[in-house]
Order: structure tokens, then C-alpha cells, then sequence
């Protein structure tokens, strides 16, 4: 038996062409793809289900443009929700994800949280997991970091930045839910923009200014003063994105805990507000809701290069292109209070994300997807969304086969094979 990384006591249980770290959106797409590129992969998960905000994160609906052709579009037609306007099924999306998975050829490792990086020198080797057996390190020719929180690039030494550069605080973190019980006749949605609404509840009002008073009431928590209300795929249902904690580090154990009790109190609120003022939402009731914090922003790991807010408002092009075409707004959810942080959310040009920044400045072997890029805070707060991270996962795990293929560091390989692998499979990265 071999033995490397912590104390190089930790027994190596298997090695792959390709580790993949974080079973999200854009994990799962990064795993499909470089299995479809003839790697060998394992996806390692801390839960016990696949699918990240798609499953336990009761996220939806499924949001940000990007070019045609990618893999959001395999995902979300296997979820059967139409996007950006529908939360999905979480029950089935459960079933539909895990089948999609195994009949792609994935070895999927659940309830295996890494807790360490194999190194050696400034390479990565693998990951140490723990398992219900302990300690085992998994190793592989190349990792992907999509743990969101860029656990694996950190504790391999990757240089990495956080929150925003005035103070470093970190967008809020949410806990989402579904309603069920609501009288689809009259049953409001209201996506964050003025809605107009019964004329009953406010006259010549809207949505928006009725969640507002209700703030400065107190009928509302702290810093919610818009409650979101979504469709999904059954009739009688919204989901609810309204939750707001601030000050909390994702990656703090401390702040996750204090995260927890703060939200779900949270919900009693929000579900009180809605049964009291809102027509059609009397008899509302909480039906699901996240089995783990939602968290926007924690580490985003720099890069060779770092996206920034200048290419967002010009709509940059870049020859090292691997997701074209790239629109949604700059989202910042406040970090020191209620509402956007900058007033309201700010309209992007379509743009697009370079190789460059899926790849750490200084850990070889590690290629990073998801939210965790390579980016500024407020770059940050446009590409954080699961389409736009579903079509990084899909580039992601192209390049690590292609780079485990051939032999070659992550850094030094051609964008160009990773382009032409892309377009191959449908995706438009040129017009």
C-alpha cells in the first residue's frame, strides 16, 4: 500500500486521470466532460447527494446567458424546467442527476469531504479525503476544483483573494425555500424588479414598496426589503429567495453555524409577511428548503489572469476563449445591509471568459471552475450563476483530460484544443 500526503500515513484507495472536487452545477459538468474526453475521473462529494444549489441548495431557477451549445442546456433539458423562469423539481432532479452521472462513467464519491491537497513541490497530486474508514487520498494527473469555496486550490497553496477591496466583506448568505399551498389564480412571482400586484393590498403600488414598509415595520427581517418569488415546475408552488445574512465567511465553521440559526429564523418571518399581506399566499406553507447555507461568495482563487469590471462594461473578447458571450447582471447583494449593494444590480455587455482564469497563478496541475475563478469582486458577482458556471465546468473538464492525455501542465496546454473540443461538441465560442 501506498501511503503520501498527511504525515504520509494516508493510503491512496484509487487513482484517476482526473479528480474533480465538488459535485455542484459545475463539478458534475466538469466531470462529464472530461469522461467524455476518454479520462478516467472520479467526483468527490462532502454530501451525501449530487446536484450542489441544483439538489440540497434549493436554488433555482437556472440563470445567466451564455452562447448556445454548452451544457446547461443538456442539464436543464434533463430537468425539465424552463430556464430562468422555473426552479426545478429537486425530488427528480436527484434521480435524473445521479442516472446522468453513473451512465456517463463517473465514480462519484459522496459524503467524502476533502480535507487536505497531495502536493508535491508547487504541483498537485490528489486529494485526501475523509471517509467512513478514515483518512484516503485519491490521486490524479490533473484536479478540478469546484468546491465553490476553493477549498482544494487554498490547502494546495494557490494565492487567492476575498470579499470586496474597500473592506473585504463577502456578498450575504441566503437560505432558499418552496412554498407550497399558494392560490395559483392570484398568487403573485416578483423576480426583484417593480412588479405590480393587487391593487387591494396597495393602491397605484408595487411589490417592491409594499416589502419595503413591511422592512421599516419590522414585519421583515433586518436586511430583507425585497422577498423574490419564483415559479416552478407545479402549479401552487413559489420559491422564495428573500433570506439575508450578513457578515458571514463561507469558510468560517464559526460564521456557518451562526449563518444557520439567523436564516431559519429568518423564514418565519418572511412565511408570516407573505400569509398576512400578500393575496394568494394565506394558506402558504414551507414545503422544502436548503439542507445547507447558500453562500454567493467566499474564495475566488487569482488566476493567471483575473477578470475584472472593465471587461464586463466594454464586453471583452479574448483569443484564449472558453465561454462566450457571457450576460448577467453585476448581482451584489449587499454585504453591510439590506437590498443591492450598489442601488440596483448593473447591465453587463456580453463578454467573455479567457482559459486564463480557470488557471491558479501558482499551483501546477489545478484547474479551477465554478465560482471560485479567477476574478474580481464584482466580476465575481456576474459569472457566479449556475449556467454560466455549467458551461465553465464543461471547459474545465475538457482541459484536464486533454492535459492528463497529453502529459502536460494545465498551464501549458493549447487553448486552442481545448477551443476545438468545444465547437466540436456544439458550443459556439466564435461569431
Amino acid at each position: 500500500m501506498e501511503y503520501v500526503g498527511i504525515n504520509k500515513k494516508t493510503p491512496v484507495i484509487a487513482s484517476y486521470d482526473v479528480v474533480v472536487a465538488g459535485a455542484g452545477p459545475s463539478g458534475m459538468c466538469a466531470a462529464v466532460a472530461a469522461s467524455r474526453c476518454g479520462s478516467s475521473v472520479a467526483l468527490v462529494e462532502r454530501y451525501g447527494i449530487v446536484g450542489g444549489n441544483l439538489t440540497i441548495g434549493n436554488v433555482g431557477p437556472v440563470m445567466g446567458k451564455v452562447s448556445n451549445g454548452t451544457m446547461g442546456e443538456e442539464v436543464t433539458g434533463l430537468l425539465k424546467a424552463e430556464f430562468n423562469q422555473q426552479a426545478p423539481d429537486i425530488e427528480r432532479a436527484k434521480i435524473v442527476l445521479v442516472d446522468w452521472l453513473q451512465d456517463e462513467g463517473v465514480e462519484v464519491y459522496l459524503q467524502s469531504p476533502v480535507v487536505e491537497a497531495v502536493t508535491e513541490g508547487k504541483s498537485i497530486k490528489g486529494v485526501v479525503v475523509g471517509t467512513h474508514d478514515g483518512l484516503a487520498s485519491i490521486l490524479a494527473k490533473v484536479v478540478v476544483d469546484a468546491t465553490g469555496d476553493g477549498t482544494v486550490s487554498y490547502l494546495a497553496g494557490a494565492a487567492c483573494m476575498k470579499g470586496r477591496d474597500s473592506d473585504g466583506l463577502m456578498q450575504p448568505a441566503s437560505i432558499m425555500f418552496t412554498l407550497g399551498g399558494v392560490d395559483e389564480k392570484i398568487a403573485i412571482i416578483s423576480r426583484g424588479e417593480t412588479k405590480d400586484v393587487n391593487k387591494a393590498m396597495v393602491p397605484a403600488g408595487s411589490f417592491v414598496d409594499v416589502c419595503k414598509e413591511a422592512n421599516e415595520k419590522g414585519l421583515l427581517p433586518k436586511n430583507v426589503d425585497i422577498v423574490r418569488l419564483y415559479y416552478t415546475t407545479r402549479p401552487g408552488e413559489r420559491l422564495v429567495n428573500a433570506t439575508q445574512a450578513n457578515n458571514i465567511d463561507g469558510t468560517s465553521v464559526g460564521d456557518l453555524w451562526k449563518g444557520e440559526v439567523d436564516l431559519r429564523n429568518q423564514m418565519e418571518l418572511v412565511v408570516q409577511f407573505l400569509k398576512q399581506n400578500v393575496p394568494g399566499y394565506e394558506n402558504c406553507y414551507v414545503q422544502t428548503s436548503s439542507n445547507t447555507l447558500g453562500v454567493r461568495e467566499s474564495r475566488r482563487i487569482t488566476g493567471t489572469y483575473i477578470l475584472n469590471d472593465e471587461d464586463l462594461q466594454q464586453g471583452a473578447r479574448f483569443n484564449d476563449v472558453i465561454v462566450h458571450n457571457v450576460n448577467f447582471l453585476v448581482d451584489i447583494h449587499n454585504p453591510g445591509g439590506a437590498g443591492q449593494a450598489e442601488g440596483k444590480a448593473a447591465a453587463v455587455r456580453s463578454y467573455d471568459i479567457p482559459y486564463r482564469c480557470i488557471i491558479p497563478e501558482t499551483v501546477d496541475n489545478l484547474i479551477t471552475t465554478g465560482r471560485c475563478i479567477s476574478g474580481t469582486h464584482r466580476a465575481h458577482a456576474s459569472y457566479r450563476v449556475m449556467n454560466i458556471c455549467m458551461a465553465l465546468g464543461q471547459a474545465s473538464g475538457i482541459a484536464a483530460a486533454l492535459s492528463a492525455k497529453k502529459g502536460v501542465l494545465p498551464r501549458n496546454l493549447k487553448h486552442e484544443l481545448v477551443q476545438k473540443e468545444l465547437t466540436d461538441s456544439g458550443v459556439v465560442l466564435f461569431e
